[in-house]
């Protein structure tokens, strides 16, 4: 800890990386853990594009209880200590990917949301938009939300499996993790893909990887240091910055 904080203090261009274990903190279950999204639900078909088009009802109603109830959650230390530092000028971006929208709740600015948000939906038909506010109103009163428009399919900004990734997104967060020379990987198992491979642009730039994260990862080998207790290395943080 001692070694990845002084390498954080010492960057120029530091760039932080969140997956899902940054929001455990704030009591959203992540997908892969112990008790993960996937011990319970069946997520390929709730976040599959071709399912969502035909049957938008069965995401809807078995996202209620971990999307549209992210409004209760509040921001984790390490969610808060990321938009402090980015605003002292010791954090260049965060680049998550996370849909719980919890690092713009914080404070953050440069966010860059590979996976993108429940923050707006739009009308798949007509392409009216809709508030996270109005749909999570629709769902939480067990209703499947159609475009009061034209009754068509509302599907939320976020990337479902068969989709593409944002281009302007990726390109956004391909010119940070390039540009860094320091890449802190917090909470994220590093294993879905084009996102995890991020952190190789730092690597290739000459820059430095550390990871924090409870489980392992791929790219464990190329840190330059690794913690596993999130909550303690962002107390330190919070402590020490």
């Amino acid at each position: 800890m001692d070694e990845l904080l002084e390498l954080w203090r010492h960057a120029q261009r530091p760039v932080v990386f969140t997956g899902a274990g940054v929001s455990t903190l704030s009591g959203i279950p992540d997908f892969r853990g112990q008790d993960g999204i996937y011990k319970h639900l069946d997520v390929d078909r709730i976040f599959d594009i071709h399912s969502f088009l035909q049957d938008p009802s069965y995401y809807y109603l078995n996202s209620r209880d971990f999307i549209y109830n992210l409004h209760e959650r509040e921001p984790s230390i390490v969610h808060r200590e990321c938009a402090r530092l980015e605003a002292a000028g010791r954090l260049r971006a965060v680049i998550t990917q996370n849909i719980d929208m919890l690092h713009r709740k914080a404070g953050s600015r440069n966010v860059i949301e590979l996976h993108g948000s429940p923050l707006e939906h739009v009308c798949v038909e007509c392409g009216a938009e809709y508030s996270y506010t109005w749909i999570s109103e629709q769902v939480q009163q067990d209703r499947v939300p159609r475009c009061t428009a034209c009754g068509g399919v509302i599907k939320p900004g976020i990337v479902f499996f068969g989709e593409m990734l944002d281009e302007t997104a990726l390109g956004r967060a391909a010119a940070e993790a390039g540009a860094a020379d320091l890449m802190i990987v917090l909470g994220s198992s590093l294993v879905v893909q084009p996102a995890a491979s991020l952190p190789l642009l730092t690597l290739r730039g000459g820059g430095r990887l550390v990871i924090v994260n409870a489980d392992r990862t791929p790219l464990d080998g190329l840190a330059a240091c690794r913690c596993d207790d999130l909550a303690a290395v962002f107390a330190r943080v919070a402590k020490e910055f």
